[in-house]
């Protein structure tokens, strides 16, 4: 009898090479599941459900992760503004950890001897994938094939090519992840220090011109209306914010940073409501918090940031700062105006009863409201005391 594996699919190149593999070469039973985080639609799921069977697995599963991705991860990296080393929305980061999670709990529910996916040794998601998959389900073989190989892509082409697959080898040359909150895009322009993708890599074309004002309704942290209209959960809202901001190219860069393994890596990405939504959260706190709970909310938000793209979801640390980042949320309610150009937006300005710029108490750089000259004046000698004192001791 066969040995059962669960195998992670997306369709793309990686996963097919890993069906076949596993399937004609290794005779292993291959049950195939994709973890839908917002990338896909219902014609691609069908069409990516059509391709596995075409190419032998046993059974198929789709699972529908997009609420439960935004309501266990992506809600925290809007609440902290997380942008890992002040570029990139953690977009890949963030649904791998999801996906890894659902992967386990059907590799459970498969009672299945191993689980594969289809990482290379030299990036972050293997690392992501083992540890989920070391702790949930701990005796169950993780099976690599791309990484304990060193294949390359043109190798996994050749062979499949020589197995009679048909699929899109062109598109292929790129490594495209599409999800709710951002989409990564990988090739040969990015591994290097020097280059930029080229227009036709990226998944969502420049279609618009122009400009146009979007109004971003927040409730205690969490975007709930674009231009009045409300949404039943807000993964829906970032939905329908990125079909009005892709357009215009807005959120593309090239991020470079520290990978779990130590080395330095390249990623494109395009991320246009993920980043809009960032920047006018970030604006709307500004304005509605205190001076110290910014100052630890961005401290926090950094660790919290780190430790989640290093795949460490399931540490219990995390859980206290999403209560800290939840909490400080309470007054984040009121509505921001962005004005949307090709490749750039701009934060015009926010509305909120909770707004602390608040002409009552003064205006700044014109009149002071609820304070006089003299008591500045006393503050000022007060406030800063103790660095007299250190100067005219040290002065002796």
């Amino acid at each position: 009898m066969s040995k059962k594996v669960v195998l992670g699919f997306s369709g793309g190149l990686d996963t097919t090479y890993c069906v076949k593999y596993l399937s004609e070469d290794k005779g292993y039973e291959v049950h195939s599941i994709i973890v839908n985080t917002g990338g896909f639609s219902e014609e691609e799921l069908k069409q990516i459900e059509a391709h596995a069977y075409k190419l032998g697995v046993k059974s198929h599963t789709t699972i529908d992760a997009v609420k439960g991705y935004y309501d266990r991860i992506i809600k925290y990296l809007v609440y902290g503004n997380v942008l890992k080393n002040n570029t990139y929305p953690l977009s890949v980061s963030a649904e791998r950890l999801s996906q890894a999670l659902h992967i386990a709990e059907h590799a459970q529910k498969m009672k299945a001897d191993a689980v594969a996916h289809g990482s290379t040794g030299a990036g972050n998601d293997q690392v992501r994938f083992d540890m989920i998959f070391h702790i949930m389900i701990p005796g169950v073989e993780i099976i690599t094939p791309i990484r304990d190989m060193k294949l390359s892509r043109e190798e996994e082409i050749a062979y499949l090519k020589g197995k009679g697959v048909e699929m899109n080898f062109e598109k292929a040359m790129y490594s495209i992840n599409k999800g709710l909150w951002g989409t990564s895009v990988g090739g040969k322009e990015t591994l290097s220090s020097r280059g930029m993708l080229p227009e036709a890599a990226w998944p969502t074309p420049v279609t618009k011109t122009g400009s146009e004002e979007v109004k971003l309704g927040f409730e205690k942290g969490e975007l709930k209306t674009v231009n009045d209209q409300r949404f039943g959960h807000p993964a829906e809202a970032i939905q329908y914010l990125q079909s009005l901001a892709g357009p215009y190219g807005l959120g593309r860069d090239i991020h470079v940073g520290d990978t779990i393994i130590g080395i330095k890596g390249r990623v494109g990405f395009e991320a246009a409501a993920p980043m809009v939504i960032l920047k006018a959260h970030h604006a709307l706190e500004k304005h509605v918090l205190t001076k110290w709970q910014l100052q630890w909310k961005d401290q926090l938000a950094q660790f919290y940031g780190n430790w989640l793209h290093e795949g460490q979801i399931l540490d219990p640390v995390m859980r206290d700062i999403e209560a800290f980042l939840f909490n400080s949320q309470q007054n984040v309610t009121g509505d921001v105006f962005v004005q949307l150009f090709p490749y750039r937006f701009q934060v015009i300005g926010i509305e909120s009863k909770y707004d602390l710029m608040n002409s009552r108490f003064g205006k700044y750089g014109e009149m002071n409201s609820g304070f006089t000259g003299d008591d500045v004046r006393g503050f000022s000698k007060i406030f800063g005391n103790q660095t007299g004192i250190w100067t005219a001791v040290n002065k002796e």
